[in-house]
């Protein structure tokens, strides 16, 4: 059997190190733009959490020792003067460490201990294992010594604050091996047959039959291909709580949730080589669409919050989606999403337009996806065109569906309402120029300098001409040599950190190229596309990124930057003819 490929090599400062399916990591990163001294294994049940600490030692002293971590999808190393320790995942739930001329010491990362809060240990006499038990994840993490020697433990049902934790060695020129696993109350104790070389093959072949599957188009003319894959890939977690299908957060650092537009992103990418898991991601927030038809803000394992919705992108994304599915959707599940389509179509035509009002609005930036975007500097309950753009082209899909499933009295009556929310948006919000926001409570109406204002472009092929065309020139004015800056470079509100007023972001800029690439704006929409696959191949796929130099900001792992990069790219390699 041939050994698989290792994969790309990358840095666990900007990416975690975890596997498919599991609900931890192994990183530095421990709470939003916090960086630790050493490793942690850092949970994403019920939140953030890091819960364990793993310290490499010298195994003459037993005193912590420097050593340089190296990390691929299968394998991550600290790699000392005296010797190395490997550590890889077995399964979603359990990693095996193995040290040669270094020790490891397991730590409870958390000192204090509170009847509330903060981890306990002790050693399992049933299990022969030793077990940290987190108030914080509602999870036990268990640790069972294979081969070598526990040099010594600290804090064994110790309660109030100090160390709690073991350190395991081995003799000068020998070996080590452990297993921690994460679990709920109890479980037979740890027992394996495969070899440690076994579990990091296995690894390794099982992100190289993902990145076969979402990028067999992947070439030298696309060398960031597989570590977006690796970055889809390991965030994907298996269903636990309320999430109720496997899903692909957004990242296992800070950002560990599913946003309901985010998640369409995902989806696209996965689609012709995983369909099934892109189909769950297309789902999952429907299946906490409420009472009224709106979709939650965000979910993830323990949270699914309501306070804000988001975009309505989601007839946009499923026109795409199902094109690029292997197979298409047969009637009952085009029937589920019509059904799922509609409750949410109607929420906005309902709960989010005002008496008499033709177009809907957003009660706070939050809602557009865009949260603090300068369109909602003079007011935050606000018509804006893209709103009614991708309302006219959700409303247009679900003509489309309609007339599949043979309900064409229905489909009439999207296709009438499109083409009203349309008129009403040219009318109400174009001035011949560009497209400007209206207050809702005020009337007042105004422009600025943000790139949302000219999201409407997606409409593509249904823009007037003349539309599209002034457009696509004001899109050329935020171009920087990285992309598309999201605010006027030379606006006084651009902040080069400034979230909507002036980074880079993927689905802007996914967005935009596809509205001019169907606008018939190729030229434009191959520069932009090529700008930005070159920002992600030098910068990674960090959750924005500085427009003016390309810096990756915020979160440096989002999976729907690494979507992002995987649609473009495959699209520019299927252009070439790849």
């Amino acid at each position: 059997m041939t050994a698989a490929r290792p994969g790309p090599a990358f840095s666990v400062h900007d990416i975690p190190f975890s596997t498919h399916g599991s609900w931890f990591d192994i990183s530095p990163v421990v709470a939003e733009k916090t960086y630790a001294e050493d490793l942690h294994l850092v949970s994403h049940q019920n939140g953030m959490h890091a819960v364990l600490r793993l310290i490499p030692l010298d195994t003459a002293t037993g005193d912590r020792t420097e050593a340089r971590v190296e990390a691929t999808p299968g394998l991550l190393s600290w790699i000392g003067a005296g010797g190395r320790v490997d550590l890889a995942f077995e399964s979603p739930d359990t990693v095996r460490l193995r040290g040669s001329g270094l020790g490891m010491r397991v730590s409870a990362a958390a000192q204090a201990l509170t009847p509330f809060s903060g981890t306990y240990f002790f050693r399992d006499p049933a299990a022969d294992a030793h077990v940290f038990t987190s108030y914080e994840t509602g999870h036990r993490y268990r640790v069972t010594v294979l081969s070598g020697t526990v040099a010594e433990t600290a804090g064994a049902q110790a309660l109030g604050s100090g160390d709690r934790g073991l350190a395991v060695t081995a003799a000068a020129d020998g070996t080590w091996e452990m297993a921690i696993e994460e679990l709920d109350t109890s479980r037979p104790p740890y027992a394996s047959s495969a070899r440690f070389d076994e579990i990091v093959e296995a690894a390794k072949r099982g992100f190289r039959d993902f990145v076969d599957a979402v990028a067999p188009w992947r070439s030298s003319a696309t060398p960031a291909a597989e570590l977006a894959a690796y970055v889809v890939w390991s965030a994907t977690v298996r269903p636990t709580g309320l999430v109720t299908r496997p899903a692909v957060l957004m990242s296992k650092h800070w950002m560990d949730k599913v946003w309901s537009w985010d998640h369409c992103f995902n989806a696209l990418a996965l689609a012709p080589g995983c369909p099934e898991l892109a189909l769950d991601q297309f789902a999952l927030p429907f299946d906490h669409q409420d009472d009224s038809g709106a979709l939650p803000d965000s979910v993830t394992h323990s949270e699914v919050l309501y306070n804000f919705v988001k975009p309505p992108i989601h007839g946009w994304a499923f026109s795409h989606l199902r094109r690029r599915l292997p197979t298409p959707p047969g009637e009952a599940e085009l029937a589920e999403v019509y059904g799922r389509l509609e409750r949410w179509t109607d929420f906005w035509l309902t709960a989010r337009r005002a008496p008499g009002a033709e177009l809907a609005h957003y009660q706070h930036g939050n809602d557009s996806g865009w949260d603090n975007a300068t369109t909602f500097d003079p007011e935050r309950v606000v018509v804006t065109a893209d709103l009614a753009a991708f309302l006219v082209l959700q409303l247009r899909e679900l003509a489309e569906l309609a007339t599949e499933l043979g309900r064409q009295d229905e489909a009439h009556r999207w296709t009438r309402a499109a083409e009203d929310t349309q008129t009403a948006l040219l009318e109400q919000l174009w001035t011949g120029d560009r497209f400007v926001a209206q207050g809702v409570a005020s009337g007042d109406i105004w422009s600025s300098s943000s790139l949302l204002d000219l999201m409407p472009i997606v409409l593509g092929e249904h823009l007037p001409g003349e539309v599209g065309s002034a457009l696509a020139d004001h899109i050329k004015a935020h171009l920087t040599p990285y992309g598309l800056a999201t605010e006027l470079t030379t606006s006084p509100h651009y902040l080069a950190d400034g979230y909507w007023r002036g980074p880079i972001w993927a689905p802007a800029t996914v967005l935009v190229e596809d509205g001019l690439r169907r606008a018939g704006h190729h030229r434009l929409a191959d520069d932009i596309s090529a700008r930005f696959r070159a920002l992600c191949e030098t910068h990674g796929f960090a959750e924005n990124f500085d427009a003016l130099d390309g810096t990756g900001l915020r979160d440096r792992a989002y999976t729907w930057t690494a979507s992002s990069y995987l649609l473009l790219a495959e699209a520019h390699a299927h252009r070439d003819g790849r």
